[in-house]
Order: structure tokens, then sequence, then C-alpha cells
């Protein structure tokens, strides 16, 4: 070959290469992107974790709030009953306990709701349909949702006081 057919290769290569490096650049930024997603469902899992284990806390430490069924069913956002500074009874300490969680998980988690029941089958039930379902002796379950970029998440948590 003649010098004047070779002129325009090294820069056809040079062009290949930066085509190559662009598509690696492209998935390595796909693959943070992922990590980050997947880093942030871990993030709000773990807290839906932390609460409904901090309920179950919160119950053993009424046992005759329990032991009353105060904690059968609770619901919504729960209602203040104001008697912590001046002294509260097993139901209204239950009632506080639901009430003060509720606002927690609404707070940590996106759309957070959060319901505690009496359930024999505790990994059911919606957002808006809870399903619990009491039978005797069934456990307590303590279920939280939470939407994350338009995709409903669960846990719950199921215990004997």
């Amino acid at each position: 070959m003649t010098p004047s057919m070779q002129r325009g290769y090294i820069m056809f290569e040079v062009l290949i290469s930066v085509l190559v490096i662009s598509v690696g650049f492209i998935g390595l930024a796909g693959m943070q992107v992922g990590g980050l997603a997947a880093a942030n469902d871990s993030l709000f899992r773990s807290k839906a974790v932390y609460l409904t284990y901090q309920m179950a806390d919160r119950v053993r430490a009424n046992i005759p709030g329990a032991v009353a069924g105060s904690y059968n069913y609770l619901t919504g956002m729960g209602s203040n009953p104001g008697c912590v500074t001046t002294g509260c009874t097993a139901a209204q300490m239950a009632a506080n306990d639901f009430f003060e969680w509720a606002a927690e998980v609404a707070a940590a988690l996106p759309d957070g709701v959060g319901v505690i029941c009496r359930d024999t089958s505790p990994d059911d039930g919606t957002s808006t349909a809870d399903a619990c379902n009491p039978a005797p002796g069934a456990p307590l379950a303590v279920k939280v949702w939470w939407t994350e970029n338009g995709i409903p998440h669960s846990f719950a948590t199921a215990f004997q006081p």
C-alpha cells in the first residue's frame, strides 16, 4: 500500500476505542443506578423490620394491656389518650403506643401504614385491607406496608406476648 492509501486508519481505530469505552461507561452507570435502588429498598426494609420489632417490644412492656386485649386490633393512625404525663391505664398505654408508633411508621416509610392485630396468617393483607383474622390463641401480628416507586412492599412479624 502506498502512504496515501493508509490515511485515516488510526482515526478509525480511535473512533472504535472511544465507542467501546463509552458503552462500558454506560454499563457502569446502569450498574451504579441499580445498586443505589437496591440500597434504597434495603434501607426501607430495615426500617420496617425495626418498626415492627419496636411495636412488639412496646406490647411486651405492657403485658397487662396485652392480656386484656388492648392490642388485639389497632389500625389507622390511632388517637392520643393524653395520659403519659398524668399516668395511663394499661388500655390507655396501648392506645398511646399505637398512636406514637403509627406516626413513626408514616414518617419513616413512604406511604407507610401499620396495623397490629390477632392473626393466624400474618403475611397476608394490603395497606387497605389488613386481612386480620383473629382466632382463639392466634398470635399478635404487627404488619407494615409502604410503597416505593409505585411498588407496594410489606413486612410482618408475629409473636405471643
